[in-house]
């Protein structure tokens, strides 16, 4: 039966969702802003609905008007894609009680899973290893030291609610630890509206392991293996490959990792697409950090190495259908697929860096992928996040999926704003990325951001528009 789905996102994301409801046989309706009256997303949905506006919180945000759409436009279900209200436990229970589907896990999952302490002792209740730390919310500086000298330094002050790298610090010491103390609860409350801390261990040469898993409503999850996403900046990804190359051929750590996610989903009674977050350090001990109930930005290279369309599957969940596979094994791994997370921000400095775009031109080698809402005259504002499109590749083996890579950058142009493509072209052809060998220091420890080119992709496009004309006149 047709199924009028409202997508409360925009982007790359919103288009990506649109998709798989057309190809379900469902009605996309999207939204569109005074922020963006030319939304690229909106070219993929059956219907449009306005919302006046021109912030986060009068439009995405404004759960007082969605529920007025909702109601008056007969809406069936609700996919938030990633950010806004994707993890919003009052929004997830304000559909229940409309009745309306929530594309997404049931609240309570929400609710728990969002909470860093109450997941870390769902966790623990659950046999899944945690990073030693504190059992809930450290209130005072005095707690905290003590805590850090039982666990010893170094040790990392983190926001209870909240994600996407903010409100986090490492500590090596007393001075540091107090210095930052009331430094992350401000940004905590900042950021997310809660001031609340957790003070935990920091492991060492960490890597960043996370597990996708999608489930539906009679009980059974899945797992979709592991990516590594330990190139970051301010605790951002940047870059992220299926599967790790940390992990490599070691079947029966992968398994361990894999069935562990699995096992705290199960704690949870989980129903939809969701990641497992770990912290891995480089003995292979392997401690839960979060569970993400939504979607994520890198769910493309799984679906890649998997052949697994997860939207369609999360979309088919949700409304209690049969998923595309029965059992576990017929889930497998297929090559090794890497994505390039493309951002309007200075290669070097890694900051934001808003403008428009006045010209956009892309020349891929074949097992390219790249999800995106940009077109000629946009213009990239503060607003939003940065990131401006997914570049991802696929390959037999890791080194074709990284040769590939190196060819879809060249072959980017994105002219009018300063993007990271430059930094992915330097980390790409770099000899530790290469050989698989990068932790989450990488961008500190590496600084590939150093060897940047300063050559501008205007010039590149410059160089081939004079080309053209000048073919144009022989």
């Amino acid at each position: 039966m047709n199924k009028r789905i409202l997508i409360v996102n925009r982007g790359e994301i919103a288009i990506r969702v649109a998709k798989a409801v057309r190809e379900l046989g469902h009605t996309a309706i999207g939204i569109w802003t005074d922020n963006e009256p030319e939304a690229p997303h909106l070219e993929y949905c059956h219907e449009w609905i306005y919302m006046k506006g021109s912030t986060n919180q009068e439009t995405y945000l404004n759960m007082t008007e969605l529920k007025h759409i909702i109601e008056t436009e007969k809406i069936n279900a609700v996919h938030p894609g990633y950010g806004f209200l994707s993890e919003n436990t009052s929004f997830c229970k304000m559909l229940e009680e409309l009745g309306v589907i929530f594309i997404g896990p049931h609240s309570m999952a929400i609710e728990k899973m969002g909470d860093k302490a109450v997941s870390k002792t769902i966790a623990k209740e659950a046999g899944v290893p945690v990073v030693p730390g504190s059992v809930g919310e450290v209130a005072t500086v005095e707690e905290a030291l003590k805590i850090a000298k039982e666990i010893e330094y170094p040790v990392l002050l983190k926001a209870v609610a909240g994600g996407g790298g903010k409100g986090m610090r490492t500590c090596f010491n007393d001075e540091e630890l107090q210095k930052n103390f009331e430094v992350v609860k401000r940004e905590a409350k900042s950021s997310f509206g809660y001031d609340g801390l957790l003070v935990e261990k920091f492991v060492l040469n960490p890597h960043h392991i996370e597990v996708q898993i999608l489930a539906d409503k009679k009980g059974n999850i899945f797992h979709f293996f592991e990516r590594e996403c330990s190139v970051q900046r301010r605790h951002q990804k940047i870059v992220e490959e299926a599967p790790s190359p940390f992990i490599g051929s070691d079947e029966k750590l992968r398994l361990k990792v894999c069935e562990t996610a699995v096992k705290l989903a199960k704690a949870v009674n989980y129903d939809s697409a969701g990641t497992v977050e770990f912290i891995m350090g480089e003995d292979k001990r392997f401690y839960f950090l979060e569970m993400n109930t939504r979607i994520q930005v890198e769910h493309p290279i799984t679906e890649e190495i998997t052949g697994v369309d997860l939207l369609a599957n999360m979309i088919k969940s949700a409304f209690g259908e049969e998923l595309d596979f029965k059992n576990q094994s017929e889930i497998n791994i297929q090559g090794h697929s890497i994505e390039c997370r493309i951002c309007a921000e200075d290669p070097i400095t890694m900051l934001p860096a808003p403008g428009k775009i006045i010209g956009f031109e892309s020349t891929f080698p074949q097992g390219t992928r790249f999800d995106h809402c940009l077109f000629q005259g946009e213009e990239i504002t503060p607003q939003f996040d940065p990131m401006i499109g997914k570049l991802v590749t696929r390959g037999k083996t890791r080194d074709v999926a990284i040769r590939k890579m190196r060819s879809a950058l060249n072959g980017l142009i994105i002219d009018g704003l300063k993007t990271n493509t430059s930094l992915h072209k330097v980390i790409m052809s770099e000899e530790n990325f290469v050989k698989g060998k990068y932790t989450t220091n990488y961008i500190a420890e590496v600084s590939p951001q150093n060897s940047v080119s300063q050559e501008h992709d205007f010039d590149k496009l410059a160089e081939k528009v004079l080309s053209m004309e000048l073919r144009s006149h022989l």
